[in-house]
């Protein structure tokens, strides 16, 4: 959403009972609200999104959410069984979204076509665009971004720093008017920058058995690194109470996982992830990027009608080659290089035990062959 010209109207339908959340994110990828079952409940809801300087009247029966600023991400999740008949009621549900601008709310309201810039590149990944920019690429844009997304007061001592280097909120960059060391300093910056993002991965949060859980996500003031390396590896992460990401960095044997290897995530019994949204289990390449596969399968879940073992516990396999077919059920299939697996675990359980305070952990995942 563009909240620069008008607020839009968000509304939804009752979700009977279903879980659901739609966070809303601001151009600095904070969750600043997040309607739904755990926050709002499940009845019909409507919401008018406005940016940091619209004043106005806001519609009967409609609840205001400020945006710190103009650009707002919002990223809705649904939970559907997987079932054809539940992906018709998920469907169902999906077609009564509406957001409009506020002009057309309680109108017919007919969404402009859009229009394709056919000098976007749509091929090569956006991360890897970004960074590939150059300084002055880079910098040029941040300037731009700020004039409609404020920083937060808190942000003054970084504003600042910016300022000496001729950044500022609401003004032009232009690389070429900086002392030539600066300007030196500058096209270094974003290739050590990016180093140190990456590298943080590991110092992001506590690590539980080979996973990392990163604590902040979703909400993290002046935690400048934290910000942008959840940005870099999860884009768009929730606050830890809607759900956290355990991110595997080492297998049992103190290594990355890799296809030449077959592992096992094995949960004792009656100690799956506990969670009162849903839990699964997807993996990445080394970039981050789904697996193509022959089952066209990219998650394991509660969804899945997962095969236990003799004393109740389950195990899942990760292994580039099928496990066999008495455990494909419980196979999620790798690629031959290095892979990252992932848990989601989505409104985690406060106690008894609880994710968020470690009394609940995630089990080492065992190399068991080759």
């Amino acid at each position: 959403m563009d909240l620069t010209k008008e607020p839009y109207v968000f509304s939804f339908p009752d979700a009977g009972d279903r879980y659901f959340l739609m966070p809303m994110l601001d151009a600095w990828t904070n969750v600043f609200q997040v309607p739904g079952k755990r926050t709002t409940g499940d009845k019909a809801q409507k919401y008018l999104i406005s940016g940091p300087g619209w004043s106005g009247k806001v519609p009967e029966g409609v609840t205001e959410y400020k945006s710190p600023t103009n650009l707002v991400l919002l990223i809705g999740r649904v939970y559907c069984s997987g079932t054809p008949d539940d992906y018709k009621a998920v469907h169902a549900f999906q077609d009564q979204l509406k957001l409009v601008p506020l002009s057309a709310y309680g109108k017919d309201y007919t969404p402009p076509k859009g229009t394709v810039n056919p000098d976007i590149d749509m091929k090569t990944p956006v991360r890897d665009q970004v960074n590939a920019l150059k300084a002055g690429d880079f910098f040029t844009l941040l300037a731009q971004l700020l004039k409609d997304n404020p920083p937060a007061r808190e942000d003054a001592p970084m504003v600042a720093k910016l300022k000496k280097i001729g950044i500022e909120p609401g003004q032009e960059f232009d690389i070429s008017k900086l002392d030539p060391a600066v300007a030196r300093g500058l096209e270094q910056a974003t290739k050590t920058g990016l180093e140190q993002i990456m590298a943080h991965f590991k110092q992001a949060g506590k690590i539980i058995n080979g996973w990392v859980f990163a604590d902040p996500t979703g909400l993290y003031g002046t935690d400048y690194l934290q910000r942008a390396s959840v940005t870099f590896y999860g884009l768009g992460a929730n606050r830890m109470q809607d759900a956290v990401y355990p991110t595997l960095d080492v297998a049992d044997d103190g290594k990355p996982c890799d296809g030449a290897n077959k592992y096992t995530l094995t949960f004792p019994k009656g100690q799956l992830p506990p969670v009162n949204g849903f839990w699964s289990l997807t993996m990445y390449d080394k970039d981050y990027f789904f697996v193509a596969n022959p089952l066209n399968r990219y998650t394991l879940s509660q969804r899945n009608q997962l095969q236990e073992n003799a004393d109740g516990s389950i195990t899942l396999y990760l292994q580039h080659d099928s496990p066999g077919k008495d455990q494909e059920s419980n196979w999620l299939p790798g690629p031959q290089g290095q892979f990252v697996p992932m848990l989601r675990l989505y409104w985690p359980k406060e106690k008894d035990p609880s994710i968020l305070d470690g009394t609940w952990k995630p089990p080492a995942v065992k190399v068991v062959g080759k």
